[in-house]
């Protein structure tokens, strides 16, 4: 039967209980108020289980809400019965969108009883208020002490019931992270951990510093050292990175930081107190130093069966293409030659052994050495006999035996490669005695360029990031002679800016500026002038704030090259950062359409891919801003765009991308699709994606005419098989978390360098294109003992989830597949073991990681 109002019974006599309890509540009596007040917190308790509708008991309370609030204020003295009216109130406010925040005023006049009694949505509506009231009571200056009380109880009712993002976003609120440290423990610090570090790619600085220490704190607290190395790494702070070393007192446990420190490129020495035996510091520094990279890239290469090794021809597969292109196949052109050096170097890249360069040669021939090499011309010499660098990467021992022959040889342009060689075996690679810097110093001041720019290019190869303090002052005459020739000089300053990449260097950015303010009209005219900001930028690559002191002085420079200047230096303070604001600026200078060859537009549209590239989010807007400015930006910008786009999906072949630049690889303008078809190459780079080998396979015979064209189509295709599809360019690992920066500096280098294609790439300085050996990494997962050798073991890789914030348990990779070790990571992948035989030591199973012994494992019957 059905009331007045289409109420049923229940509801009905409800109704008129909780009438009769208010009457009650404005009574004198202060027992029958205390009585009602106690029976209205029953209904209104026992109904707020259900959060699907507002509970009952407040739907039919809603109209006496304003007669209890004015009894409240007016009549009732301070008691516990006023105080009990002011808990119900605060209840009763929730309901009541007056936006005056009531419900927060009457929770802080009421009696301070258990804030989660009155169930989850409460506590959530007082979280809001306070963030408001917060903010108001900053402005005005008055005392926080009382709401700090209650922020306290709900943060800890928040980690009590696993809602660890909603206590994290309250003390973003009110300004106090601190506090999370009092109120994690070991059930939930991760989830707590993973909120604060993925939040903060969004916070405004200096908040997201701040997020990231106290995470870095948490983790310290709890003895969870891999994840907070991975903070520190992030962070770029050595200290915190010798106070992991310093905390953990476990051996193997070092060895795995020291392989994460290795794959991020940092270099870093080990003291006595981070390692207190001498026998395991210098065991623990041969990892930091990467000395087991080659083995262990053999060991995966010989897994998957892909150690014989590949051809040129291999890679082009004429046989599939259609007609024409056959055509001038036979002829030994240079340029064709040159091209397939380089297509030879990327495919057999620290195999050891290839078809073209380590030969070994029939006794007939015996009178001409090398005979590959002499199959360039002059300069192109230079990039063949590098390219045996490529070949033997990381292996130093036996790959400079190899070279040395070289060495000796009467050709300069041979000595020279030979010396680019040995920078790029000992890329990544540091060892004690310092091979290198022995080989290469004495012939920087050669008189012969060739021979300068090969000792100076391996130099600043092989010792990129180390901050090797002897290198600073040779290389700063060769920058203040005046006598030096302009390549000499942009050389010396990429070599330089890779040495001491995001140092903030004083000295060196001094040495630069002064390079750069004595050029002559003319100079600042050659292509190569501009590797002078390349350099300079460089030096605080990532760094944010640290350039405006530098960004000032360029301001004063010759207007030819101010501007260009301005913008790479911000483009390049603010890589990896993912900051909005400033990919806005450069969005900004793009959108101007200027009459002159104005250059700065340039690294402004490399700036947004490379601000933009931290986080998938930004990286997927930045891939739209750049599709508008191809429809609507001036030839110079369009000519940069897939360049862009080639940066953000590196060794990451997205669909729609690679579509965007297959449309663009037939551009009517020659400078278009050339910067398609290496873009094509970089996305693709070590992945052997067929589709992209195919589009490349195309385009060979669509510009068989075409020399630089057909350079470029060569280029990609030995990028998508570098390594036979064993590596990586992508300066991101350890979960796409932490960004390389000696990577990165390699491939801004070459990226800027592809501004200018006619004159560098596709001239005399196509040898730049080594420079991408910085960012050549294993893509692998290679899972070793605890005596560091190579342990078979059953992982599942699958694509990675995004689980921040999530609730229970959930899966962190969808649609896997179950392999033994070692095994392959596309972009975008995560592994994880799929037994429990073994802990790993890392959080993150990606690159060497080592495998403990499980104790508590039991084998099944």
């Amino acid at each position: 039967m059905l009331g007045a109002e289409g109420e049923s019974e229940e509801d009905q006599a409800l109704k008129e209980r909780l009438e009769v309890y208010v009457d009650n509540v404005q009574r004198a009596d202060p027992d029958i108020q205390k009585v009602a007040l106690d029976r209205l917190r029953e209904e209104i308790r026992s109904s707020t289980s259900s959060m699907t509708s507002v509970p009952k008991p407040l739907k039919f309370l809603r109209p006496h809400y304003s007669p209890l609030k004015a009894y409240f204020d007016i009549f009732m003295e301070d008691s516990d019965v006023k105080k009990k009216l002011a808990d119900i109130l605060s209840v009763l406010a929730m309901t009541m969108a007056t936006g005056e925040r009531e419900s927060l005023k009457y929770r802080l006049l009421g009696s301070a009883e258990e804030i989660g009694s009155w169930g989850h949505e409460y506590v959530r509506n007082l979280a809001g208020e306070i963030s408001q009231e917060f903010a108001r009571r900053q402005f005005d200056d008055t005392p926080l002490d009382d709401m700090m009380d209650l922020v306290q109880q709900i943060v800890a009712f928040h980690m009590k019931h696993n809602a660890e993002p909603e206590a994290v976003d309250l003390l973003m609120e009110v300004e106090d992270l601190d506090l999370l440290i009092e109120h994690v423990d070991d059930t939930n610090y991760k989830r707590a951990c993973l909120y604060l570090t993925s939040s903060s790619s969004y916070l405004p600085g200096p908040d997201d510093i701040l997020a990231l220490d106290i995470a870095y704190s948490i983790y310290m607290n709890f003895k969870d050292y891999t994840s907070a190395l991975r903070l520190a790494l992030f962070l770029d702070n050595i200290q915190h990175v010798k106070r992991v070393f310093t905390s953990c007192e476990d051996l193997l446990q070092k060895k795995q930081f020291c392989y994460i420190i290795a794959r991020h490129g940092m270099v870093l020495e080990l003291d006595d107190e981070m390692a207190v035996e001498d026998e395991d510091r210098e065991a623990l520094q041969d990892i930091i130093n990467n000395v087991k990279l080659s083995e262990g890239y053999l060991t995966l290469a010989r897994d998957v069966e892909v150690m014989e090794p590949k051809s040129p021809e291999d890679i082009y597969k004429v046989h599939l293409i259609d007609g024409r292109a056959t055509a001038g196949a036979g002829v030994d052109s240079a340029r064709q030659n040159l091209a397939a050096t380089f297509v030879n170097a990327f495919v057999n890249a620290g195999f050891g052994q290839d078809k073209l360069m380590t030969v070994p040669l029939e006794p007939a021939s015996s009178s001409s050495t090398g005979g590959w090499i002499f199959k360039n011309k002059e300069h192109g010499k230079a990039s063949a006999a590098a390219s045996l660098g490529m070949i033997l990467l990381w292996d130093v021992d036996g790959g400079l035996a190899q070279i040395d022959k070289y060495l000796h040889s009467n050709d300069n342009h041979i000595v020279a490669g030979a010396l680019l060689g040995v920078g790029i075996v000992t890329c990544g690679i540091k060892n004690d005695c310092d091979p290198a810097l022995a080989l290469l110093i004495e012939f920087i001041n050669k008189d012969d360029t060739t021979i300068r720019i090969g000792a100076i290019m391996g130099l600043g190869l092989a010792y990129a990031g180390s901050q090797k303090e002897e290198l600073k002052v040779p290389l700063s005459q060769i920058l203040g002679d005046a006598k030096t020739p302009l390549e000499v000089l942009a050389f010396t300053a990429i070599s330089l800016g890779l040495v001491y990449v995001g140092s903030c260097n004083e000295e060196v950015a001094q040495s630069i500026i002064f390079a750069l303010m004595d050029r002559s009209e003319a100079e600042l005219n050659d292509s190569l002038t501009r590797l002078l900001p390349v350099a300079l930028g460089l030096l605080f690559l990532g760094k944010q704030e640290s350039v405006e002191a530098t960004a000032e002085v360029s301001k004063t420079f010759n207007e030819k090259i101010r501007k260009f200047c301005d913008v790479t230096l911000l483009s390049l303070a603010y890589a990896g950062t993912g900051n909005v604001l400033k990919v806005q600026k450069l969005l900004g200078y793009c959108a101007q359409h200027l009459e002159k060859n104005e250059l700065h537009q340039g690294p402004a549209v490399l700036g947004i891919a490379l601000v933009a590239m931290a986080e998938d989010l930004g990286l997927d807007m930045a891939v739209r801003s750049l599709e508008h400015l191809l429809q609507y930006g001036e030839q110079n910008i369009r000519r940069v765009v897939p360049l862009a786009l080639g940066l953000l999906c590196i060794s990451n072949p997205k669909v729609n991308v690679m579509d965007t630049l297959s449309r663009l690889s037939h551009d009517t303008d020659g400078e278009v699709s050339m910067a398609a078809i290496i873009s094509l190459g970089l996305i693709g780079a070590g992945t052997n994606n067929a589709r992209i080998a195919g589009m490349l396979r195309n385009l060979s015979s669509y510009y068989y005419k075409e020399a630089g064209h057909l350079f470029c189509v060569r280029i990609a295709q030995g990028l998508v098989h570098l390594g036979k599809g064993l590596l990586t360019l992508s300066p991101y690992h350890s979960d796409r978390f932490l960004l390389s920066p000696t990577a990165l500096a390699g491939l801004t280098t070459v990226l800027f360098t592809c501004l200018d294609m006619k004159n560098t790439i596709l001239g005399k300085y196509h040898y730049l294109l080594y420079f991408i050996t910085l960012a050549m990494q294993p893509r692998m997962l290679l899972t070793v003992d605890e005596n560091q050798k190579p342990l078979s073991v059953p992982v599942r890789v699958g694509q990675a989830v995004d689980v921040v914030g999530q609730a229970g348990r959930p899966k962190t990779i969808t649609g896997f597949q179950t392999h033994t070790t070692p095994v392959l990571l596309a972009a975008g992948d995560r592994a994880e073991l799929a037994t429990d035989k073994y802990i790993p030591l890392s959080p993150v199973l990606e690159g060497f990681v080592i495998l403990r012994e499980n104790p508590d494992y039991e084998e099944e019957k």
